[in-house]
């Protein structure tokens, strides 16, 4: 079986989104993967009560009890580990990685971000999109590298840039194209 982990911080939206994909069309039968857990940093992250409700297991692995990013991110490998992930999926985990980390994933970490790489990483971006008089914004889904939301990139989706369009107006569109890219992008990995 390939496990996903799926790694979160919030709502777990886009996490959501790939697990209800996932059971929809049975990628355990037709991929012979499962999405095998569920991680936040947040102990409060609304998407573990998400994804229980869903049937993933999941676990909380808080960032501040740890002294610095290099520890966490070493505990969160073991964690991540123990499910001998195919693909690490970053679904709204807000931490930095470090460069350790990515490389102990390498081929198999991706993330999804709210614009068109490469404009706009970081954050902000619908915000920045709007300020910046774009006439269209959106997401894209990328592997992830050292450098932050610079990887190879795997899918886009566009949307308009509407008259009186505000930050959050902007967002609501580029999260629901969110909600369909991402998880058609895990499914092409797990593919291949």
């Amino acid at each position: 079986m390939k496990n996903i982990v799926i790694l979160i911080s919030g709502s777990g939206s886009n996490m959501a989104a790939i697990v209800e994909t996932a059971q929809r069309e049975r990628w355990s039968d037709t991929l012979g993967a499962t999405v095998a857990a569920v991680i936040s940093n947040k102990p409060v992250a609304a998407g573990l009560a998400v994804a229980n409700a869903l049937g993933v297991p999941t676990q909380v692995l808080d960032h501040t009890g740890f002294a610095n990013r290099e520890a966490f991110d070493a505990a969160l490998a073991q964690a991540i580990d123990v499910h001998t992930p195919a693909l690490v999926v970053l679904a709204g985990f807000l931490r930095i990685l470090t460069p350790a980390f990515v490389n102990h994933y390498a081929g198999r970490l991706v993330n999804i971000h709210p614009s068109l790489l490469p404009a706009f990483p970081g954050l902000n971006t619908h915000q920045r999109a709007i300020d910046g008089g774009c006439r269209f914004a959106g997401a894209t889904v990328h592997r992830v590298t050292a450098e932050l939301d610079h990887g190879p990139i795997l899918d886009q989706a566009v949307v308009p840039v509407l008259p009186g369009d505000t930050a959050a107006t902007l967002a609501a569109r580029v999260l629901a194209q969110e909600h369909r890219i991402y998880p058609q992008a895990v499914k092409t990995l797990l593919k291949a």
